[in-house]
Order: structure tokens, then sequence, then C-alpha cells
């Protein structure tokens, strides 16, 4: 039985109706968050783990990146972590599925079942198979969190992001989305088309697809709006240097509002434009990214906007690359479920590729999400 009082706790919401929850930090991929300060909004602000489940980037040669990607590749198919393409294979993964249950029958064709030992105080704490679990630790901003693990290892398979974890719906770009993932999928998957190219990501957020990027594009310009959520993503450029072959390659963090015609180039503003970089992205820029930022019909329309303005003045061709998750919702108006973000970015997507000026043509294209998957989430039907 519960009493009253308990019922009335039980009832209330843990967020505000106006929060807004990610729900990739739900994987723990790093199997623990680290709470390292609170931002200028007060928010807390998390350190997390990406892990990498290839290497195949710039700070390693061709050559050697290749090799590796090989020999880890049949290390994922051993354990079942299988690319799209070996999951198309039933004979494969059927002969693969045998040999892992081979492995657990012994010479009758029992299954072997291992037991946890009665004491574990007698052996020694490197034999048992179990993983360590530890308590998270609160540390201050200036503390390296994580001065204690194994730097060769945070180096070559790593991605360390800041982010928050549950925000107002004007904040979401501080929180870590799948669309993001989908789209760094896709540039390692296909890095070597990156290679030495002036990039634009429109609404980077946290910035983990520009650092991602970053690995193989010589200049990236990571833009978004706001100063605490743009320090949050120099931030995070600077936790991953270690990852960009310096002098090389370069991301540069800057403001761009789509509500605004121009860039801003006011002097005293932190993360403006100086008129150099301006014509360098002009001169040189041959990629456009956005990931995960078609969630409101005003900021739509004014991102289409920006985007046309920008690659109207454009020097040479250029390449957009949209990642989108349509997110489902029950709507009064409609007595059922829609996706209203998603059919307003669609309608506007064709508007861009119907419109004739005589100068610019655009041409639509969807990508099969056929390519392998290096980052660990889940890759919904809706991404």
């Amino acid at each position: 039985m519960v009493e009253a009082t308990e019922k009335e706790t039980m009832d209330n919401l843990t967020f505000k109706s106006d929060t807004v929850l990610s729900d990739v930090h739900l994987y723990r991929p790093n199997k623990r968050h680290l709470m390292v300060r609170l931002n200028a909004a007060g928010q807390p602000v998390f350190l997390s783990h990406f892990k990498l489940l290839c290497s195949t980037y710039n700070w390693v040669s061709e050559k050697n990146a290749k090799e590796d990607t090989t020999e880890k590749e049949q290390q994922y198919k051993h354990r079942g972590e299988l690319c799209d393409e070996d999951r198309s294979n039933p004979k494969n993964e059927r002969e693969l599925n045998i040999k892992g249950l081979e492995a657990l029958l012994d010479d009758d064709g029992d299954l072997e079942v291992v037991r946890r030992p009665q004491n574990a105080s007698d052996l020694e704490e490197e034999d048992l198979l179990r993983d360590r679990v530890c308590p998270v630790i609160l540390v201050r901003e200036e503390d390296d969190a994580f001065e204690d693990e194994e730097q060769e290892h945070i180096c070559s398979d790593v991605i360390k992001i800041e982010h928050t974890m549950a925000t107002p719906l004007e904040d979401v770009g501080k929180q870590v989305w799948r669309g993001a993932f989908l789209l760094a999928d896709y540039i390692l998957s296909k890095w070597d088309m990156f290679r030495c190219c002036t990039v634009l990501e429109l609404g980077g957020g946290t910035g983990i697809t520009s650092i991602i990027m970053g690995t193989v594009a010589k200049r990236v310009y990571c833009t978004d709006v706001g100063e605490d959520l743009l320090a949050m993503c120099e931030r995070n450029v600077a936790l991953n240097k270690h990852l960009i072959d310096q002098g090389s390659n370069e991301i540069k963090v800057k403001e761009l509002d789509w509500m605004q015609a121009d860039f801003c180039t006011d002097l005293e503003a932190p993360y403006s434009w100086s008129e150099a970089e301006i014509a360098d992205l002009h001169d040189h820029c041959t990629v456009v990214m956005a990931a995960d930022v078609f969630y409101d019909d005003d900021l739509t329309d004014a991102l289409f906007r920006m985007l046309y303005r920008i690659t109207h003045n454009l020097k040479n061709s250029c390449t957009v690359y949209l990642s989108i998750e349509k997110r489902l919702n029950f709507t009064l108006r409609h007595m059922d479920v829609t996706c209203e973000a998603y059919s307003h970015f669609r309608n506007t997507l064709n508007d861009l590729e119907n419109l004739q000026d005589g100068k610019m043509k655009y041409t639509v294209e969807p990508i099969k999400l056929d390519f392998c998957q290096f980052l660990i989430y889940e890759r919904t039907e809706q991404l």
C-alpha cells in the first residue's frame, strides 16, 4: 500500500513540460558521464567519452589505417558487430552463430555455464572477468577529470564531448543527438571524399560532427548562435585537438544566426567573422552540412534562406549533407500521429529543388543508410 503523500511525490513530473531530453546519453557508450561544471545558464555540464568502433582517420597513415580497419572489422565480425553488408548475408551470419554456439558447448554437446566462484577474495582481482564499477566523481572545471585514463586509448578511438542532458527547447544545441552521430558515421565511411575540403556546418551544437569532419577536412567552420553554446563547442574542439592534424587541418568556431541576413563581423563579438574568413569560405567551401536541426518550422525556413544566400555566393559548386530524425507526435489538430516538422522540411526542400533563378540549380538525392556504424547509438528507422 502506498501512502497518499508518497503517491503525490511519485506523481510529480521529473522535468518541466518545456524540457527536451536527448536519449543518446542513455546508451552510456563510455559507461559513465562525469559532471564537470555548471554553464552560464546554471545547467549541469557532463563530459562523455564516445568510443569509435574503427579507426580510419588522417592521424594514422593511409596504409596503416586500411590495415587497422581490416583487422578491427574482422574482430567485430567475430564479436557479432557486423556491418550492414555482412548482416545482409545470411550464410555469413549463420556460420558465425554456429561457431559462437560451438564455443559454449563441452565435449558431450552440453552447454557450459561459467559460475561465479564462491570465495572471490581468494582470487586475484585481475582474474575476475567482471567490469569494475566506479563511482561518478564530481570535479571542478580546471581539474583534469580523466588524468588517470590510458592516454593512448583515449587518443586512438574516443571522442570527448561536453554536453548537457536536458534543456529547454531553445538550448537543444547543447545536447548530443542521433542525427549528428549518423552524419559522423557517413563522414567516417566516406572519409577520403572529404579530404582537404573546406566545410561549413550549420547548427553545429556541441561540435561532434565538425570534430569528426576536422580529422580529414582542411578547414571546418563550425557555426551556431549563442555565446554559451559556442564556448562549449570551442571547449570540445580543444578537448579533441589530439585527433586533428595540427598545421594541416583546422576547426574554427563561429557565430552564424540564420535569422540575420549576413555574417556577424562585429570585432567586439567573441565568435565574429573576419573579412578574410568570409572570403575564404566563399572561395573554397565545397561542403555544407547540418545535423538534426529541423525541429521548428520558423528555424527551418530561416536555415534554407541562409543556405540559399551562402551557396549563391560560393565560387565552386557545393554538396550539402542534411541529417534528420523524423520525430512522431500525436497532435490534437489531426487526432493522429504525425511528423509535422519533417513534413515541413520536405516541403521546403522541394521548393529549393524547384527554384529557378537563372544561376542556381539544386538537386536532391537521398542517401541509403547502408554504410557502417562507427559510433555507439541506436540507428532507428526514423533516421
